[in-house]
């Protein structure tokens, strides 16, 4: 069974448990003889995270794939970005099992050409056409081995950001009872730190709080956490720990866009004139803050396969997107938390300023976060707003609706989800009354 629905623009996402499941092992099985069917692929590496049926789903893909006559590398329980790594290290397509931060019901797959590269636009569509239909393999044919590969994860992330200084950090991580529970005291060990650890058992059911920081009540533990402790920081990850918020020492939230500036500064100082990925909704102070360094930023639509493709083409160093999602050249390209977290942690080490200090250097915008709508038609509802806004600012559609005002110092973005039944709403402003006015505005206009 594979509902057609689970195809989304950048990956598989769908219900796997419950009264409506919408894809199965017989699904998983098509789907792994349709990859290496569509792809030509000989060899690929996968991996999973802990969610419910991951173990049985990525077994049931790799029977599919070696019936089509593939060798499978399995590094087993993985974080996405650890999968990312992998690719990148072996030189070979990855597949990961992940819902990210999807409810509890659901399951995955992302996908990765060698070396970590995003597959074509048009990848999810062909991938559903050709499952629909794909014969599997009455014999087994391809090969099956194991490895191990966290430790050549960490050892490699621990090379592109060395510790800088010896001053101890308290740090709080929240892995969410996801992957950075299984990847995070790799990475950080021998760091001088003093790790308070929340939630870092793997348990695909997310008992205390689902693994989703962009909702602040997910983040509301670490933030307790931080004040009780005395802590310099959090780190807060998702599911399958690709995407890591930070939290400064009074419990605030750092947004990404500000951590973006920062981690891209800290790069143009190594490379200066260099480029930097942004994505539709990524605040302002990114481009102010890489423009005053000599740098150059171009921007992306929203999504992972997108970024990576940017930064590919145009060279970027550096990339950075509002959901937390941070790019490295130097990763592949690709995006991981962990490393975005690191290098955060030795800015940190090397100041004589606490965190909130060091953001607020870019942190000169009211910004509204993501505010998720569920509507029975998306585009009607785009196009009202953009009616009401015709003539107060330019207009530009492309990533969903986006209307600019530069003289007034706003903008604001209206798109639907890449992977959830939402409409998204992001606005920005040089003051909280402008920002919430036309907040409000806008929902009101979705919302009626």
């Amino acid at each position: 069974m594979l509902d057609a629905e689970i195809f989304k623009a950048n990956d598989i996402r769908g219900i796997v448990s419950g009264d409506a499941p919408q894809w199965d092992l017989d699904g998983a099985r098509a789907l792994g003889a349709a990859y290496v069917d569509l792809t030509g692929a000989t060899q690929f590496v996968l991996s999973r995270d802990m969610r419910a049926f991951g173990r049985e789903l990525s077994l049931a893909f790799i029977d599919g794939a070696r019936r089509a006559g593939a060798d499978v590398i399995d590094i087993d329980l993985a974080s996405t970005d650890e999968l990312w790594f992998a690719s990148g290290w072996l030189s070979l397509p990855g597949v990961q099992f992940t819902a990210s931060h999807n409810p509890v019901q659901y399951n995955g797959i992302k996908f990765c050409l060698a070396d970590a590269r995003p597959v074509p636009g048009d990848f999810m569509e062909r991938l559903r056409d050709r499952a629909a239909n794909v014969e599997i393999g009455a014999e087994v044919t391809g090969g099956y081995r194991t490895i191990d590969a966290l430790d050549a994860y960490a050892d490699k992330l621990g090379d592109l950001v060395p510790q800088r200084g010896l001053r101890e950090i308290k740090v709080v991580i929240d892995a969410g009872n996801g992957m950075a529970g299984h990847t995070a005291l790799s990475v950080l060990s021998g760091r001088n730190l003093d790790i308070i650890g929340l939630y870092l058992d793997l348990d695909g059911t997310f008992p205390n709080h689902p693994a989703n920081p962009l909702e602040p009540a997910n983040l509301v533990d670490a933030q307790a956490a931080v004040r009780r402790h005395g802590a310099d920081l959090a780190l807060v990850f998702d599911g399958d720990a690709d995407r890591c918020f930070i939290i400064d020492e009074r419990g605030e939230v750092v947004d990404p866009s500000v951590v973006t500036a920062m981690i891209a500064v800290a790069e143009l100082a190594k490379e200066p004139g260099a480029t930097i990925v942004t994505n539709t909704i990524t605040s302002w102070c990114v481009p102010e803050a890489v423009e005053a360094r000599g740098g150059r930023v171009v921007t992306s639509r929203v999504g992972h396969t997108y970024v990576k493709a940017l930064m590919a083409d145009t060279g970027a160093i550096f990339g950075g997107e509002h959901s937390a999602h941070y790019y490295f050249r130097d990763f592949w390209s690709a995006d991981t938390g962990m490393l975005a977290a690191l290098h955060v942690l030795e800015l940190v080490r090397e100041s004589d300023q606490p965190l909130s200090a060091l953001a607020s250097v870019y942190d000169g915008y009211s910004r509204s976060g993501e505010l998720n709508s569920t509507v029975d038609d998306a585009q009607a509802c785009q196009e009202r707003v953009a009616r009401a806004f015709d003539g107060r600012g330019d207009v530009e559609w492309g990533d969903g609706l986006t209307v600019r005002n530069r003289a007034e110092g706003w903008w604001l973005n209206l798109r639907p989800s890449n992977t959830e039944p939402l409409l998204r709403l992001n606005v920005e402003a040089r003051n909280d009354a402008t920002m919430g006015a036309l907040r409000d505005e806008v929902l009101a206009l979705v919302r009626a």
